[in-house]
């Protein structure tokens, strides 16, 4: 990313009279954070602001304490060809769902992530691989704009950093990522309120799902993974929501025989959203490129149908070429 980049992307927002924002399917902390985060910020100087991600369109319960919530809009109701359209957190369109189409019709596009796997789409493009999270970069975008991080604007961003850093423990956390956080902080964000709405709130019904998919772990010593499958009739039976299931892939990936943790979720309609973590010795956004996915060196993902056993078995077969 260059600097040139950032400063594109800000002269662009400001002046822009409204904007679209959008994040990719199925957001995380980092994803529906930095939406949340510019869309407040804008709306506070007299942007006309709306947000929205492709179906299925329900907001993670771990995230429903987050300011900004009333900017968003049903996909269906996303405008079709938005003056200006700002895309977070996704390595590429098809990451966009029903609103790709709307990416495609933009009079102009901003893209900010930090995806090593983003090739770079839209018009500008603000992409890089080395921040900790993509609220990292709008946190950079909003100071050259010079609109007021608020109390609220700052736990949103706070948020992004939080989720997709690990708590700060991923090798992504960089002295830029602590600093930023520090003065997201001093802006009135609160680290203990963060982690306990994301990770210590859970539905009673997570611990029937997440045990009955820890019942099916499996671990292939040589290749060094640890693997299951929770089902959409898991979910079902314990009465939750995918949404609710977030931070199950953290505790699958405690087990310290394994450098590879994957967790295959499939869906009624025969899909299978298979998420991977490394603990460093697994380039899993490489793995995950090669599987038509993608994301970052120690955290990435793709999309299949079929069977999620063979989708795993795929997985295992690729660390062990790899090893």
């Amino acid at each position: 990313m260059t600097m040139g980049n950032l400063d594109r992307a800000a002269e662009a927002i400001r002046e822009a009279k409204s904007l679209a924002l959008a994040c990719h399917v199925g957001p995380d902390g980092d994803a529906m954070g930095s939406m949340l985060g510019l869309g407040l910020a804008a709306s506070k100087v007299g942007k006309e602001v709306v947000a929205s991600f492709g179906s299925p369109f329900v907001v993670s319960g771990s995230l429903a304490f987050l300011s900004g919530q009333d900017l968003l809009v049903d996909p269906k109701d996303f405008p079709e060809d938005p003056e200006m359209m700002i895309v977070f957190d996704a390595g590429s369109a098809d990451r966009l769902g029903e609103l790709g189409s709307n990416a495609g019709k933009a009079r102009v596009l901003i893209v900010i992530d930090h995806h090593v796997t983003n090739e770079g789409f839209g018009d500008i493009a603000v992409i890089d691989p080395g921040a900790g999270a993509t609220g990292q970069l709008v946190y950079h975008i909003l100071g050259r704009l010079g609109w007021p991080i608020t109390e609220d604007v700052a736990e949103c961003l706070l948020v992004a950093l939080i989720t997709d850093t690990g708590r700060f423990q991923y090798a992504s956390t960089s002295p830029e990522t602590l600093r930023i956080a520090a003065e997201l902080m001093e802006a009135g964000a609160v680290p203990s309120r963060i982690s306990r709405h994301v990770y210590e709130e859970v539905p009673f019904g997570y611990l029937q799902a997440a045990g009955a998919a820890l019942s099916r772990a499996r671990l292939d010593a040589e290749a060094g993974v640890v693997a299951t499958v929770i089902t959409q009739s898991d979910l079902g039976s314990a009465g939750i929501d995918w949404g609710d299931i977030d931070t199950l892939i953290d505790t699958l990936r405690l087990a310290v025989e394994a450098d590879v943790a994957v967790l295959a979720k499939s869906y009624d309609d025969g899909r299978v959203k298979v998420s991977m973590r490394s603990r460093g010795g697994t380039d899993v956004g490489g793995l995950a490129a090669a599987l038509g996915g993608g994301g970052h060196r120690l955290a990435a993902g793709f999309t299949v149908e079929g069977d999620p056993q063979e989708a795993i078995d795929r997985v295992i077969a690729l660390v062990g070429e790899h090893r």
